[in-house]
């Protein structure tokens, strides 16, 4: 187990000795997950609150990381004794970090009545709220270019009709992109077919739905040809932006980028209804949080408190929707005439009502890392659907068994 963690505290250990000198009272380390395009925006709020009169002096260190760089080396960093103050991220991982004792509850230090209670909802666990919300989703939708596409699809088979016919004079790599390796956006398809991974914090996975939907994305790749065969994140987003998909299912985080990319062939939809089942895909929902460092020192929590009450404020959540359109978790924000007249924010919200809240329980970890393995290897060819499933639901089982040792 001690070789497991030696690397990565070495590497949180030498990055906290390469921080600026000044980590003192006045200095607070923020971590963060985020896509490029969002760091100016980010930078930017940070650079307003150090304007204050009160924050003279203030320093800000933001360091970005891939997420599961950013698991790993807040673990490490954690156990190492040099953890960032902050972290800004999605709530998948703070299940894990809140059970470790990495973090803190802050019922105590914020009022959460004033954000909308779904979103609160997807960072409480264990009686406890654990971060502070600073958007409203982070879940899948439906992008398309209309050099393509004229109208969005609503259901799976008027997808496909255009996928089967109208798409190949266009002699696109693919008809729809969208990332097959990573469960995130199994989930969808999956509640589309009566299926989700949990029911509390037991993994519901040797199932009906489960099989139903790796025998879907067998179907789309192999049979139809209507996804590219082996996709990453980059790769997806590549073949949309290089004219070369018609469509992609990617995150709300990704709207403000092809809005600008695209412009007036930018196009936005919810996830079409499943045909073959009536259902509507189910995005899980959360949104990001700051969560605070249960080694942040005592006496820099009154500049941490400040700094996400002003991150959240109305006036910035109004913001970041106009610069990112993500939707804000702040309910007054929510109301802001610049929000509620747009038709990208009525889509958004029509798609987070057609989702799910995202599990926090640690036991969704153990969840992803075999879901990701197992559907891998199901989409691939190399184990049977019927073997990858019920490997799929071992795996998980035994790596909760590990973990309540």
């Amino acid at each position: 187990m001690k070789k497991t963690y030696l690397f990565p505290v070495l590497l949180a250990v030498l990055a906290a000795c390469a921080r600026p000198a000044a980590d003192d009272a006045r200095t607070l380390v923020v971590w963060e997950q985020e896509d490029a395009q969002v760091a100016p925006y980010i930078d930017s709020v940070f650079e307003a609150f150090k304007k204050l009169p009160e924050n003279a002096g203030v320093e800000i260190v933001r360091t970005h990381y891939q997420p599961e760089d950013l698991r790993q080396q807040f673990q490490a960093a954690s156990l190492a004794g040099v953890p960032p103050d902050l972290l800004l991220g999605p709530s998948d991982t703070a299940g894990l970090y809140a059970v470790s004792g990495f973090i803190i509850p802050l019922e105590g230090l914020f009022d959460f009545s004033k954000f909308n209670a779904p979103v609160v909802e997807a960072i409480s666990l264990d009686g406890h709220v654990w971060g502070v919300p600073v958007s409203n989703g982070n879940h899948l939708l439906m992008f398309y270019n209309k050099k393509f596409v004229k109208a969005a699809p609503r259901t799976t088979d008027e997808l496909f009709a255009f996928c089967g016919g109208e798409a190949r004079k266009y002699k696109l790599s693919s008809c729809v992109a969208f990332d097959m390796g990573e469960p995130f956006w199994l989930m969808p398809w999956l509640g589309a077919f009566g299926g989700w991974p949990m029911e509390g914090k037991t993994p519901t996975l040797d199932t009906k739905p489960m099989r139903d939907t790796l025998a879907f994305y067998l179907d789309l790749k192999y049979d139809r040809k209507f996804v590219p065969m082996e996709c990453d994140y980059n790769c997806m987003d590549s073949l949309f932006k290089e004219n070369k998909a018609a469509f992609i299912i990617n995150g709300d985080w990704a709207i403000s980028g092809y809005q600008k990319h695209f412009g007036k062939d930018f196009g936005l939809a919810v996830i079409p209804q499943l045909s073959a089942t009536g259902r509507w895909p189910s995005p899980m929902v959360s949104g990001k949080y700051f969560t605070v460092s249960s080694g942040l020192k005592p006496e820099k929590l009154a500049l941490a408190k400040r700094l996400v009450e002003f991150y959240t404020s109305r006036e910035n959540q109004v913001k970041q929707y106009k610069e990112l359109t993500r939707l804000p978790a702040l309910k007054a924000a929510g109301r802001a005439p610049e929000i509620t007249s747009d038709d990208i924010s009525r889509i958004s919200l029509e798609q987070i009502l057609k989702g799910r809240p995202m599990p926090m329980s640690t036991e969704m970890r153990a969840v992803w890392d075999s879901a990701r393995n197992y559907m891998g290897l199901a989409t691939t060819k190399k184990l049977s659907i019927e073997d990858a499933v019920k490997r799929m639901q071992a795996n998980t089982d035994n790596k909760i068994a590990e973990m309540n040792r």
